[in-house]
């Protein structure tokens, strides 16, 4: 560091420019049945005392922002995203003035993809900060429900990228055991596109070129048993095309 530099730091004076505090969101997505869920609580304090919100809180001086979001996601609902096949990333980052009556606040949010067999969901436990935790049919609550903050945009955003993303990559296989059968696979496409119009014949001709078979079948309750099949290619060549627009807005 240059002398030169060094004075400039020592002369500079934070109190100076306003103050932002940073948070993150998490939405965290399952699938059961043909039904896209999201991991919601119910706000246990104020501001939006007993609305529904997204999991999140305040970044804490000694982490960063991915940490503070396993951190909080586990404080608020008790999923511990470690115990599970789980794909995380950051979706974005949301700073209009307004979003947070108490001050000004930046939240990173995040998207997490927690697969799941189709039949049942991880319990979730509501910590100190929320009166409730429970999975919610995400196109249900973009429909009928207003959420705290921002909160119903992040979700909105969240769902648009995922649907966005499964056109044209296998990311829809993040929400299945890594070993999976086709209507699984099928079931997560239609619960994220809220549609139950995909042709199982077509749907399996398109999207087997990127897959491998095991060789292994799994029985099921009803009709033969399906070949078990892994990801081979992330993207598919030609996508895949929503049979209509998702819109939640």
């Amino acid at each position: 560091m240059s002398t030169e530099e060094e004075r400039f730091l020592a002369d500079y004076s934070p109190a100076e420019y306003s103050s932002v505090a940073l948070t993150v969101d998490l939405v965290v997505f399952a699938v059961t049945g043909s039904t896209l869920h999201a991991a919601l609580v119910r706000r246990g304090g104020h501001p939006f005392r007993g609305a529904l919100a997204l999991p999140g809180g305040f970044v804490q001086p000694d982490e960063d922002a991915l940490h503070a979001a396993w951190r909080e996601l586990e404080e608020e609902t008790g999923l511990d995203l470690r115990a599970h096949r789980a794909h995380v990333e950051q979706l974005a980052t949301y700073s209009s003035p307004e979003r947070d009556p108490r001050m000004r606040v930046v939240s990173v949010a995040h998207l997490a993809l927690l697969a799941t067999d189709g039949r049942t969901l991880p319990d979730l436990d509501p910590g100190s900060d929320a009166a409730s935790a429970h999975w919610h049919p995400v196109h249900e609550v973009l429909a009928s429900e207003d959420l705290a903050f921002d909160h119903r945009d992040i979700l909105a955003d969240a769902v648009e990228r995922l649907a966005g993303k499964i056109e044209y990559t296998l990311t829809a296989a993040k929400l299945v055991p890594e070993e999976f059968a086709l209507y699984q696979l099928r079931h997560v496409y239609e619960a994220v596109w809220n549609t139950d119009k995909l042709d199982a014949g077509n749907f399996t001709r398109k999207l087997t070129g990127a897959l491998t078979d095991t060789g292994r079948k799994i029985t099921r309750s009803k009709g033969a048993p399906a070949a078990v099949f892994t990801v081979r290619n992330e993207y598919l060549s030609p996508p895949m095309t929503r049979p209509a627009a998702v819109t939640n807005r």
